[in-house]
């Protein structure tokens, strides 16, 4: 299983990097996670740099794919070429995106007539883009899912475990990164977020 954690220049570390923590925590075999960008090497909103492990096209095949938020969402989405290498189909890959990420979504055209979730900055412009938006941490609906607030990266990442391998797989991925003497409050809050969006029919390994 390739997961693919989209990461554009001006990105937001929380998004990406806790998101790869948490994915990271898998250890299988057959399971790549990486961060794939357009250019060998992108700067955080912060000034730290870098390097992509995957390219765009790769994504393209990836099983899963999140897409982070970063200052430079709007450039992104206005940049023709470049969302033009982003062939992403929820038809045959698992697909979420963080705060501005759902931008991305919504401009692919990717969110029609699906309800998501966004950063409080991000939201008029996603609701530009004829998508309602929720007022709640996560939110998915069959292999789409999106997130709002940087620190729900975690509920992005427990959901492509949970459908790539299983709920349990989730909870012992979070409980390794929650903090001591709050672990079993982490793993209920994300199991009470994510569970509604998971069926008997979910996992797909």
């Amino acid at each position: 299983m390739h997961i693919a954690i989209l990461t554009f220049d001006g990105f937001n570390e929380l998004d990406s990097l806790i998101a790869l923590g948490i994915l990271n925590r898998i250890k299988r075999p057959d399971w790549r996670v990486s961060i794939a960008s357009p250019t060998r090497q992108v700067r955080s909103m912060n000034g730290l740099p870098l390097e992509a492990q995957a390219s765009l096209a790769e994504a393209a095949e990836a099983d899963a794919v999140l897409i982070g938020s970063g200052m430079q969402t709007r450039e992104i989405v206005a940049d023709a070429a470049l969302m033009a290498q982003l062939r992403l189909d929820p038809s045959r890959q698992l697909l979420g995106a963080q705060c501005s990420g759902t931008l991305v979504l919504a401009k692919l055209g990717l969110l029609d007539a699906v309800p998501a979730c966004t950063d409080l900055t991000t939201r008029p412009w996603v609701e530009e883009a004829d998508v309602a938006v929720l007022n709640q941490a996560f939110f998915a609906r069959g292999n789409l899912a999106t997130a709002g607030g940087c620190l729900a990266s975690q509920y992005l990442a427990c959901w492509v475990i949970a459908r790539l391998i299983g709920i349990e797989a989730a909870g012992s991925a979070l409980h390794y990164v929650a903090p001591v003497g709050e672990k079993e409050e982490y793993i209920t809050r994300m199991q009470r977020n994510i569970a509604p969006y998971l069926d008997a029919t979910a996992t797909l390994a």
